[in-house]
């Protein structure tokens, strides 16, 4: 049987092969603790706080069909994740990350009642422990 907390190592150019520009970054919020001082959400095996990456997809099919080309990755750093510096002034940042997992759920917030029309689909919950900036396409194709 597989556990429900799986964690399946894939290289980040298997999430986004074209780039991803740099949006923004916040704390996760741990909704059981709202209102409290600390109430960033902790990694449950470290103890390590959580980090919302919010990044948009630079390949041209992410957005057809109504799709959206954001989304985000859970970082897990002690500090907040810094992004690098932008090539071109005035826009934002490509950034990649290191030690990418991804770990399957049911995303079900379509369903409502108890309906036949159920349109619960399955999603992937990305995390890291590191935001970079991009290595160089030759030194990426030499590895």
């Amino acid at each position: 049987m597989i556990p429900s907390s799986i964690k399946i190592p894939v290289p980040w150019e298997y999430i986004a092969p074209h780039g991803a520009l740099f949006l923004g970054v916040e704390p996760a919020t741990d909704f059981e603790k709202r209102g409290q001082a600390d109430d960033q959400v902790r990694d449950k095996e470290t103890g390590t706080r959580v980090w919302l990456v919010k990044v948009i997809d630079l390949d041209p099919q992410a957005g057809k069909f109504g799709a959206s080309n954001e989304f985000k990755i859970k970082v897990i750093a002690d500090h907040q994740p810094v992004p690098p510096t932008s090539v071109v002034p005035g826009y934002p940042p490509m950034v990649e990350f290191t030690d990418v997992t991804l770990t399957p759920y049911v995303d079900s917030q379509r369903c409502k009642g108890n309906s036949a029309k159920c349109r619960a689909r399955q999603a992937w919950s990305i995390r890291a422990s590191a935001m970079t900036e991009p290595q160089k396409t030759g030194a990426r194709k030499a590895a």
